[in-house]
């Protein structure tokens, strides 16, 4: 689970990592802090083209911009991430209410050390115990792995492929547009995952809107990160009916 900080006082924010990293350390290190910022321009770059799971946002800034209007700019990328606000003064909780900004947690800095770290420790398991629900739910569109004791959520737009690994029995790699994974599972676990990924053939599993071209002498597709998967001869004809199917506008190879 990604985290992004933006507080703008430096030893507010390194208490914030502090906590946050010692918490990852004994309990969930499947948790780690994506950015640290102490300005919210640095957040909206950060954003451009990745995204956090959970955002501690002060509200008091020192910029023309607040951690209310950068909550905002953040639910424009992602209505669903988790925001936890922090601020001096406790009656701004209700301008949460007036953004209609749906916050996870409200966490006030004028409580001692102990019981600041305590409620950051509480609203961090809150938002990892939905992130652990999220690769679960019905209709979701990410998938859930696990990596040694790590637990990462996937985003479905972000897959290329998956491949038999072929150095390690039972691994499955996941090629995504962030890099690549590598995973104890089986690829028939994510045979059914999306109408859009089809396997074709028995050590790959292609998302169809990535495919970039098929070479039918070779047997090959190129995905649209350069990659080959190779195609089974029977099941040629139906990739090329697939792929057939999905109107240009839906592809997603020009974003890579």
């Amino acid at each position: 689970m990604k985290v992004v900080i933006c507080e703008n006082e430096a030893e507010h924010r390194e208490f914030l990592q502090s906590v946050i990293f010692q918490y990852a350390i004994s309990n969930e290190p499947s948790i780690e802090v994506a950015l640290s910022a102490a300005k919210p321009d640095e957040v909206l770059a950060y954003l451009r083209d990745q995204r956090a799971d959970c955002y501690f946002l002060d509200i008091e800034l020192g910029s023309s911009m607040d951690g209310m209007d950068l909550a905002c700019k953040i639910r424009e990328h992602d209505p669903f991430a988790d925001i936890i606000f922090i601020s001096m003064h406790a009656d701004r909780l209700k301008l949460t209410f007036k953004y209609k900004l749906a916050a996870l947690d409200f966490i006030v800095k004028d409580d001692g050390h102990d019981q600041l770290a305590e409620q950051i420790n509480e609203a961090l398991q809150a938002s990892f115990t939905k992130y652990q629900q999220l690769g679960h739910s019905d209709g979701t569109k990410c998938i859930q792995i696990k990596i040694g004791e790590r637990i990462k959520n996937i985003d479905l737009d972000d897959i290329y492929y998956f491949e038999t690994s072929p150095q390690v029995e039972h691994k499955v790699v996941l090629h995504t547009t962030n890099g690549y994974y590598e995973f104890y599972g089986k690829l028939k676990e994510f045979e059914n995952i999306h109408e859009r990924f089809y396997r074709c053939h028995k050590s790959y599993i292609v998302h169809l809107q990535y495919v970039k071209d098929i070479d039918k002498e070779r047997r090959k597709i190129i995905m649209a990160n350069g990659n080959e998967c190779y195609v089974s001869l029977r099941k040629m004809k139906i990739l090329e009916a697939k792929m057939a199917k999905i109107p240009v506008a839906d592809t997603i190879i020009g974003q890579c």
